[in-house]
């Protein structure tokens, strides 16, 4: 393939998500840069780390604004357990808080799904608001908990009580034993609004919810799903929010209740692309890399790879994926894909050691580069599709 230039050399843009709970994007940008050099080179090597709202949205933030400052902040974690964590003042006064790093799956010993709670990131959000911010930028994903935003509202002012004029306990448990709602305490929206980054459209309730398509994952048995969905809705009957808007499930129905605050949803991925300069970066790169830890059916619905593929494909350039796990088709949009769990063997092997099959995946497919002659291996055909 002749790059932009006329030369045999590439413009290859490296633009992961990080592998959530295993990588981040920096280091999975790096790794598959590593390995991709090894086979070619003389190509110019651009990574660019990205985020979709999840875990690792920090991290993208810091990197694509100059002067963005951490601020320490310590908080109750998901089990209730002190967190040290951050979040992200940028130099306009915007704040950006994550919920991964103050209520996230990751800072539990053991799944907690009746119990966790989202209070931790509230009372981040809570600080940044103490600190001045004027618009907060508020990053979904990697959720512990199913309530529905319960633990945000009640760090922002809100009063969640039971039938004895109690508070109720914190996590989807306590949701059960919910009588009055009063909102009338709660913080006032920063005057910039407050913005929800997520990369799923998913509603509170309903088959496609946050209990029956997010609870597994969060420890939620069956039976506990069920229970789950009934706490979630006799939440929403006290908040004069649509259950069903797009993105009100997301992070185990936090969306939903930031909505009741009055936060608007935003494609998280778009919304960040935007912010690290994705689409200039795309439109001066002979061919685009992109990739996260699971690549599913969930992933042509708004995920981070979905969108860098789409936009290459609208500038007529080549896109490659690589994931830790490939489960659904990338036939359409992905030249080739390269899974690190076949790459690997096992997938345990591949979590075990993902350095190494990450620079291996960079090799792999700098490799099909190197054979395709003019063409990319898998451009127009299913050569590429797992």
């Amino acid at each position: 393939m002749i790059g932009a230039d006329g030369s045999g050399s590439l413009r290859v843009l490296i633009a992961p998500d990080s592998f959530k709970g295993s990588m981040s994007a920096i280091d999975v940008a790096r790794l598959v840069a590593e390995g991709w050099a090894t086979v070619r080179p003389d190509d110019a090597l651009l990574p660019l780390p990205l985020a979709d709202g999840g875990e690792g949205t920090l991290d993208t933030v810091a990197a694509a604004v100059p002067g963005a400052r951490r601020v320490a902040v310590t908080v109750p974690g998901p089990d209730g357990r002190p967190v040290n964590t951050h979040w992200l003042r940028l130099p306009d006064g915007t704040g950006v808080v994550e919920l991964a790093g103050c209520s996230g799956l990751t800072l539990l010993d053991r799944p907690r799904p009746a119990d966790a709670h989202t209070r931790g990131f509230g009372r981040a959000i809570a600080a940044a608001l103490d600190a001045g911010a004027t618009r907060l930028l508020l990053a979904l994903g990697g959720s512990a908990s199913t309530d529905g935003g319960a633990g945000v509202l009640v760090e922002l002012g809100a009063r969640l009580l039971d039938a004895a004029g109690t508070p109720i306990p914190p996590g989807n448990r306590g949701l059960g034993r919910l009588q009055t709602v009063d909102l009338t305490g709660m913080r006032p929206l920063p005057p910039g609004g407050a913005v929800i980054l997520t990369d799923v459209a998913n509603p509170l309730l309903g088959p496609d919810g946050a209990a029956p398509v997010f609870g597994a994952q969060k420890g939620l048995s069956p039976s506990g799903t069920v229970i789950a969905e009934h706490n979630l809705r006799r939440l929403a009957r006290y908040l004069n929010v649509d259950a069903m808007a797009a993105g009100a499930g997301a992070a185990g129905g936090t969306g939903f209740g930031l909505l009741a605050w009055g936060a608007e949803v935003a494609p998280g991925g778009e919304f960040l692309g935007e912010l690290a300069g994705l689409p200039a970066a795309v439109a001066t790169a002979d061919v685009v890399v992109t990739g996260e830890g699971r690549f599913d059916v969930q992933s042509w619905s708004g995920k981070l790879p979905s969108h860098v593929a789409g936009l290459a494909a609208s500038a007529g350039i080549p896109t490659l994926l690589v994931a830790g796990q490939v489960s659904a088709s990338t036939s359409g949009r992905f030249c080739a894909s390269e899974d690190l769990s076949v790459l690997a063997g096992a997938p345990w092997r591949a979590i075990a050691h993902p350095s190494r099959y990450l620079r291996l995946a960079g090799a792999a497919l700098a490799r099909r580069m190197a054979v395709a002659g003019a063409e990319p291996v898998g451009l127009g055909s299913p050569a590429g599709d797992r």
